[in-house]
Order: structure tokens, then C-alpha cells, then sequence
């Protein structure tokens, strides 16, 4: 059995990590770290940063992981799309899936949107089934805001290709 995630400490421990701090790289670095201490049951977080219409690795916790996703591919590619998230209970029933590490059995993905504007996804997986509930959902993109509103005080955030 999982433990729960504390979303209102965590979103309390992030907008704590932002205060002062607006170098985006070091922030996105923090915020995976926190998001890996923070919950139980998964094995990877992280960021991919749009690129030249493509997922680039950005920071993360875990092994290895892809260094590029093309946005036709993956769940990371479907919340591209549909720039929304994606919730997978089963990796192995999702078509496409990109199998980075083969005990990932879960996974969500949250676009990082500046108003239509695509910058990212913050990807979670886990080696369980059904890890993510629509309170994780709900969670995440608020801390998704949280870290946008930070992010957007780096004077370099929003041009093109430079998170």
C-alpha cells in the first residue's frame, strides 16, 4: 500500500524552493527531487523541454532515461497533443508506449503550458499498476502552476528555446 501524497506540503515545499531563486534549470532540478522524496511508489520524475517540435530530457530522478520523444510517440507524446494530462494505469496496455525503464508499469504525464504555448511535461512513472489517482492528477498540475508562476520570473523563460 502507498503512502499517500501531502500535495498541500509539497506545493508549500516548492513555492519555498522558488523564493528568490529564478534560474530555471536549477529550479526544474529542485522540483523533480522534491517530487521524488515526496512520493511513494514511483521511480522516476522528471522533465522533458520542447525543442524544435520534440521532447528534450531535462532534469529527473531515476535511472537512464530517453533523451528525445518525438510528440507522435509515447505518453509523453500524447499529453503533447493533447496538451493536457495523461493518466496510464497500464503502461503495457498503452500503444506506443516508451518503455525507458522496463519496471515503469504506471505513469502521468503534465504538459507544461504557458497559455497555448507548449514548454514542457513533467513525466512520473512507477513500477505499480494504477499508481496514479485523480487526486495525484490534481496535485500535480497544481504544483505544475506553482512551478510556472516561479519559472516565469526568469527573464529568459519565455523566449523561444531557451528553459
Amino acid at each position: 500500500m502507498i503512502k499517500p501524497t501531502d500535495y498541500p506540503a509539497l506545493h508549500l515545499a516548492l513555492a519555498a524552493l522558488g523564493e528568490g531563486e529564478c534560474a530555471t534549470l536549477s529550479r526544474l532540478a529542485n522540483a523533480s527531487a522534491l517530487l521524488f522524496e515526496a512520493m511513494d511508489g514511483i521511480n522516476w520524475a522528471g522533465f522533458y523541454l520542447f525543442r524544435e517540435d520534440r521532447l528534450i530530457l531535462g532534469p529527473f530522478q531515476g535511472k537512464v532515461a530517453c533523451t528525445e520523444i518525438l510528440p507522435s510517440r509515447g505518453v509523453c507524446g500524447a499529453s503533447v497533443r493533447a496538451k493536457s494530462t495523461v493518466v496510464v494505469p497500464d503502461v503495457h496496455a498503452f500503444e506506443g508506449h516508451i518503455a525507458c525503464d522496463a519496471a515503469s508499469r504506471s505513469e502521468i504525464v503534465v504538459p507544461l503550458l504557458c497559455g497555448d504555448r507548449l514548454l514542457g511535461v513533467l513525466d512520473i512513472d512507477s513500477p505499480l499498476l494504477a499508481r496514479f489517482s485523480e487526486e495525484d492528477r490534481e496535485g500535480l498540475e497544481a504544483f505544475v502552476r506553482i512551478l510556472l508562476k516561479d519559472l516565469s520570473r526568469d527573464p529568459d523563460f519565455l523566449k523561444e528555446g531557451r528553459l
